[in-house]
């Protein structure tokens, strides 16, 4: 493959020590229901005004290594007039892109969705790529339930993140691959482990049939968690446990890294259980690191809320989180330091 080098050196830079993805590529419809949430009305001005803050946190080049935008953020302008792409790249951390459509109903598999947007791929990522874009994200979505995800589901997702991978790579562009298990139901611990080793074991195999490279690819899995609504919450030692078990099972050691989601976690929990995957496998073949959104963002904008006044406070907020998470991917964070 004529980009590997290129590929390489993307993947060296996501591994850096210390540092994680901040996933900033809410659709439109997404950002609103969250600005919403906390008082602030979702304009063009205010989501760059929001992003911008968090590209220009103070320290947040030593906690970040990329950022997964959305298509809209590409051709935004911080406050002195640069492309916000130029801002992350002056400051080292590299600028990602999500190119999926959103998700459809699979038919022939009820409740089961899968995702689109594999038409004309090629040709967006040679635009996003001249826009700044080094790496890619893409979306597939497992819903819980007594019969979901449907045998149908889990292959015909793994075929469309392998196809999306394959088309990243033979353009230079590094594939975030990410089969999210949704935390949504009332599902057990013992049941989100089943659906994940079925996912991964499925999702591995389509990448293998596809020839996508293994080494250069970033491999985004939820947690194994029980779901919302069961009475039953896990400790992070259980989440620890169960997450690697799956992930030996299913994932191959050529794969650099996995950078988790946080999947609806609150921030302190997603930290706390990605400290505890990280101590649970200190020699482990994989980097084990974030690539969190809501986790990351949420005491963000509950601390801006749409006012110039707050930004100070909310970069300050942002990397309180992002120091949380760089700690918990060295195995070394703990309540005290997240207190003070």
């Amino acid at each position: 493959m004529s980009h590997v080098s290129e590929l390489e050196a993307t993947v060296a830079k996501i591994v850096e020590p210390g540092k994680g993805i901040l996933a900033a590529d809410e659709s439109t419809p997404t950002i609103t229901k969250r600005f919403t949430a906390v008082g602030i009305d979702s304009t063009e001005e205010t989501r760059r005004a929001y992003r911008t803050l968090l590209f220009t946190a103070p320290d947040a080049d030593a906690y970040l290594s990329g950022v997964i935008l959305f298509e809209e953020t590409l051709g935004q302008k911080a406050d002195d007039g640069r492309l916000l792409t130029k801002v992350l790249l002056d400051r080292g951390i590299l600028p990602g892109i999500k190119v999926d459509k959103g998700t459809t109903p699979l038919p022939g598999a009820p409740a089961d969705l899968v995702t689109q947007g594999l038409d004309g791929l090629a040709e967006r990522l040679a635009t996003y790529k001249q826009q700044g874009a080094r790496f890619t994200k893409w979306r597939e979505v497992y819903g819980i339930g007594e019969r979901n995800p449907t045998p149908l589901g889990i292959a015909a997702n793994a075929e469309v993140l392998a196809r999306y991978a394959a088309i990243c790579q033979s353009q230079g562009l590094v594939p975030i691959v990410e089969p999210e298990v949704l935390i949504d139901g009332d599902h057990t611990m013992e049941r989100c482990f089943e659906v994940s080793e079925a996912v991964l074991h499925a999702v591995f195999d389509a990448l293998h049939r596809h020839r996508v490279i293994p080494e250069l690819i970033v491999l985004k899995p939820s947690m194994v968690l029980p779901g919302k609504a069961n009475a039953r919450k896990a400790a992070p030692e259980e989440v620890a446990a169960a997450t690697l078990k799956v992930l030996r099972r299913t994932v191959p050691a050529s794969v650099p890294t996995i950078n988790f989601l946080s999947g609806g976690q609150g921030p302190e929990e997603a930290t706390a259980n990605l400290n505890a995957i990280n101590a649970y496998a200190p020699r482990g073949p994989w980097v084990l690191s974030f690539s969190f959104a809501r986790a990351l963002q949420d005491p963000v904008m509950h601390a801006w809320v749409g006012r110039a006044s707050n930004v100070a406070p909310a970069q300050q907020a942002f990397r309180h989180r992002l120091q949380m998470n760089s700690l918990a991917r060295q195995a070394q964070w703990t309540h005290a330091r997240e207190a003070a």
